[in-house]
């Protein structure tokens, strides 16, 4: 049993591939040499209104290259009897997708044909980022869209209540260090969480320990005063940072204060090497930010099963 199982890993592992060579921050100069400033431009608009919508854009890349790879099966609506990945119990809180659907509008009337939703997607959670002052960088292009998305997929994605192990093999699956997963999970600096998110660390934590002792007594208090042991108020829930519109490094300074809320978030700090990356970009936004662009670039490039170009993004030809 044991070794069927690390057959099957392996297998997955060695199945994840990574397009970064077939990729290129070129690919649109000619078909498209405005791509990069239309998708810019229905971001900004989209941020003028809505406030949420960097952290909901850098969500929306995250859970889609996590299933399937980087391929906008995230943007598929559900039809018939097939329930898309959007409508998955971890994708149900996900929105702004009209920001992908107006860029994509506006990319048709300038390039019909041309531009994928999978690159849309990614582009967006670049100016997502450094629309809220965190660092830009060249996105490489051209991936294809995907035809299949299954919300039964969504329960691939990492889950707020994992630990390290199960962090660790997450990741890994899907070509991505341990030095990866420290620095991606900084982009929680952008965003709210709903109270189900880490409700299991303030109520019934333990049959011990009512909370988890890890957290800081005050904090765990103001998150018990937003979420009761009884909440009904459907959107509450917290910042997931001090500074939730501003990308900075505030999320691993309040990491490291006991002021973290997803058990994922705290499980950084329970191995030494993890644990020594949080303190280096607590004290380092430079640093941070210069790990940050590798990694989003390295995830991004997660090869997707797509071999086409969606003229709509929420459905196949």
């Amino acid at each position: 049993m044991n070794i069927k199982f690390l057959i099957l890993i392996l297998t997955v592992i060695l199945a994840v591939s990574f397009d970064t060579e077939a990729l290129s921050p070129h690919y649109y100069d000619h078909t498209c040499p405005n791509a990069d400033q239309i998708v810019t431009n229905a971001v900004k608009k989209a941020m003028e209104n809505d406030k949420t919508v960097p952290a909901a854009l850098l969500r929306m890349h995250f859970h889609d290259c996590f299933v399937r790879g980087c391929d906008a099966s995230v943007l598929l609506d559900s039809k018939g009897k097939n329930k898309a990945e959007k409508d998955g119990p971890p994708n149900i809180s996900l929105h702004a997708f009209y920001v992908i659907d107006n860029a994509k509008k506006a990319l048709e009337e300038q390039c019909p044909g041309v531009v994928s939703c999978a690159d849309i997607v990614s582009l967006a959670a670049r100016d997502a980022v450094a629309l809220s002052g965190g660092p830009t960088w060249e996105v490489p292009k051209g991936r294809k869209d995907g035809r299949v998305s299954k919300a039964i997929e969504t329960r691939q994605l990492p889950a707020p209540t994992f630990n390290i192990s199960q962090l660790r093999q997450s990741f890994g699956q899907r070509g991505l260090s341990m030095h990866d997963l420290v620095v991606l999970s900084g982009g929680h600096t952008l965003g709210f969480a709903h109270c189900s998110s880490f409700q299991n660390r303030i109520q019934n934590f333990s049959t011990k320990k009512q909370v988890d002792p890890t957290l800081n007594p005050s904090f765990a208090a103001s998150l018990k005063g937003i979420c009761p042991a009884h909440n009904k108020a459907k959107n509450a829930g917290a910042t997931m940072d001090a500074s939730t519109t501003a990308f900075d490094n505030m999320y691993y300074k309040m990491l490291m204060q006991g002021q973290s809320l997803f058990s994922s978030d705290q499980a950084l700090l329970t191995t030494h090497s993890t644990k020594k990356l949080v303190a280096k970009y607590a004290s380092s936004m430079e640093e941070y930010e210069r790990a940050f662009v590798k990694s989003m670039i390295k995830m991004s490039s997660i090869s997707g099963n797509g071999n086409e170009v969606r003229l709509n993004c929420r459905r196949v030809r």
